[in-house]
């Protein structure tokens, strides 16, 4: 059953004296209660889901209880919070293979307790450098293949993959582990198998007829035509092999050798089966690709917002940008939770106008001339503030903003918003003050559908994010080499310099709505973070309507109505779920103490976990 979004903190005696005396987890560290987690690897598959604990010591939470326990596993062990996240997100590439792994990519967020810095990695996956700008065209009609399952499932959505080299670099930059001993935890999860539950099996029934399309996706996860049962243990020894092998030779058992070359062939001549529908169309991916790709460092978005400062991903991800755009908006309102119609109703426009500009000038820097420094900016932000009306909505959608304009301003028209939904979010923190907000995928639940036989890791269909139709004005349009653009939001809060939140969350385009509500619920509606990440959702970028979760609408219609917002509930071609988002996120208190805090229901409920907890 689903726990309460809110658990009662009752602290210890110990763990009391520790608050009295203002001493750290390395100073004096309580026991362990009980209820703690046990450790991933011990001999027993972790299947409890405790969406909330608070406690000492470092903290995880992601969607899957394997991998919280994993990156804990690390913590205990004497690894930092990057040497955490790293085996946390190794471990969901067993356990959430359709939404992440080392056959995708992601945007890493670090801040570096011993500089009080916050630094990123973009790992995000890239375009071939021999692909068309009319690949997403249909040479037989002339017209753009439809997006699913046509495109999503095919080889010229596959991106190159980012993840391996995300990983290494992050170790190797920041960690206190090997890369080796950060996969161990995955390794052992892979070989011995974890435990299926409702969620895994209902999306792999969600992608039966895409897998049903590759002879070695189906074997492994539809054995005898069927999803794995709920209950059932689930096993991917090729996976642990995978990673076996990536312990030996780092991210270049991916880039360069047999894999590579596995992976090559498989896009550009896709085994299909030969009874599948669907055209799959090949990709246009070359060794050289592979070889050539890096990890980039980065520098952060940065804002203030109610005198905190947010840190989050720079392009080409657009999720810094517009989640900083809109909280710059909201600065300039006064709403709280005492009137829920107005400080929705002004969250909501926010979110719009953000994602206007979003799509009229946001994508791959090395390609565009992002204007982030404006985006960013509370001179723009004012200018586009202004145009929310009081008493009414905007009617959506709005013109972006002119970046060179004053007062209220409007440009040209919007443009794209990718569709994938999938995606997963960690975050981590250790002992030494050091904090990750980590999102990572492989783009649409199941990603491309085409797992690398014998490698046991699904490939990505991340190029989907790419606008089809290629038009010389269009930011996001289809460029040899080029990052989509992405909507991952990993985001770090600092209160007078140090960690006060961390979160993120997967849901394709919604991501950023999702951590801008979650940011407006904490920092501004009282809620607390559990409350802020169980509360229901909705998500206005820039359309007509309103997308809500029916519980939004059930809690909140009556509110809105007078504004003259239309409420469409939730829920996609893609997927049986109405749900939007899973947070996971870490809320750093007083005297050390941490609260991690994962969805107490969504994706049937996360993991949260500390080293040293406190009842």
């Amino acid at each position: 059953m689903p726990r309460p979004a809110v658990r009662p903190l009752v602290v210890s005696l110990s763990a009391l004296a520790l608050l009295v005396a203002g001493l750290s987890p390395a100073e004096a560290k309580p026991a362990p209660a009980p209820s703690a987690p046990p450790q991933a690897g011990s001999g027993g598959r972790v299947t409890e889901k405790i969406p909330v604990q608070s406690g000492y010591g470092g903290a995880v939470a992601s969607v899957d209880p394997e991998a919280t326990a994993a990156g804990l596993k690390v913590l205990r062990n004497g690894g930092n919070a990057v040497d955490a996240a790293v085996a946390t997100a190794a471990a969901l590439g067993v356990t959430e293979p359709y939404s992440a792994g080392v056959g995708g990519g992601g945007y890493f967020v670090y801040y570096n307790a011993k500089t009080r810095s916050v630094q990123t990695i973009d790992g995000r996956e890239t375009a071939p450098k021999s692909m068309p700008h009319d690949a997403f065209i249909d040479p037989a009609t002339g017209q753009p293949y439809p997006f699913t399952p046509q495109l999503v499932t095919s080889g010229v959505s596959v991106g190159v993959p980012g993840t391996p080299a995300t990983w290494e670099r992050a170790v190797n930059r920041w960690g206190r582990k090997s890369l080796a001993q950060n996969l161990k935890p995955a390794i052992d999860i892979a070989t011995r198998g974890f435990v299926v539950d409702a969620t895994f099996r209902q999306q792999t029934l969600d992608n039966k007829l895409r897998f049903e399309a590759f002879p070695a996706t189906a074997a492994l996860y539809l054995p005898n035509g069927d999803a794995p049962a709920v209950g059932s243990v689930f096993r991917n020894r090729d996976l642990a092999r995978t990673y076996q092998l990536m312990a030996k030779q780092g991210a270049k058992a991916i880039y360069h050798g047999p894999i590579a070359k596995e992976i090559v062939d498989n896009v550009r001549n896709p085994r299909k089966s030969p009874t599948t529908t669907l055209p799959v169309p090949k990709g246009y991916m070359k060794l050289s690709d592979l070889t050539s790709y890096r990890a980039l460092n980065q520098k952060p978005t940065r804002i203030s917002y109610r005198g905190l400062d947010v840190y989050s991903m720079a392009p080409s991800s657009s999720g810094g940008t517009t989640v900083g755009e809109a909280l710059n908006i909201l600065e300039t309102k006064k709403f709280s939770s005492a009137d829920p119609g107005r400080a929705l109703h002004y969250y909501l426009d926010a979110s719009a106008l953000a994602f206007a500009d979003r799509n009229a000038y946001v994508g791959d820097p090395a390609f565009v001339d992002v204007p982030t420094k404006t985006l960013l900016s509370q001179r723009f932000a004012n200018s586009r503030a202004c145009l929310i009306p009081d008493s009414t909505r905007l009617v959506t959608p709005v013109a972006p903003g002119d970046l060179n304009g004053t007062g209220c301003s409007t440009a040209k028209t919007a443009g794209h918003n990718e569709q994938g939904m999938s995606t997963t979010h960690l975050v981590a923190s250790d002992r030494w003050g050091n904090v990750v907000s980590y999102t990572l995928t492989i783009e649409q639940t199941g990603g491309s559908g085409m797992l690398v036989p014998g490698r046991g890791f699904l490939l990505n269909n991340e190029l989907t994010d790419f606008t089809a139709v290629w038009a010389a004005a269009d930011p996001n349009r289809i460029e040899p080499g080029k990052r989509p653009r992405s909507s991952m939001s990993p985001t770090i809060v600092l209160r007078n310099g140090k960690p006060y939140l961390a979160v993120g969350s997967p849901g394709g385009s919604t991501i950023i709505t999702t951590v801008l509500q979650t940011l407006v619920n904490r920092i501004d509606l009282g809620m607390t973070l559990p409350q802020a990440v169980a509360a229901p959702r909705a998500s206005l970028r820039n359309t007509a309507t309103v997308t809500a979760e029916p519980p939004f609408i059930d809690a909140y219609s009556s509110a809105l109505t007078p504004y003259g917002y239309t409420l469409t509930p939730s829920g996609d071609a893609f997927t049986s779920a109405a749900e939007i988002g899973a947070v996971a996120a870490l809320e750093f208190k007083r005297h050390g103490l941490v609260q991690a805090v994962a969805e107490p229901t969504r994706r049937g409920g996360g993991s949260a976990g500390v080293v040293y907890p406190v009842r």
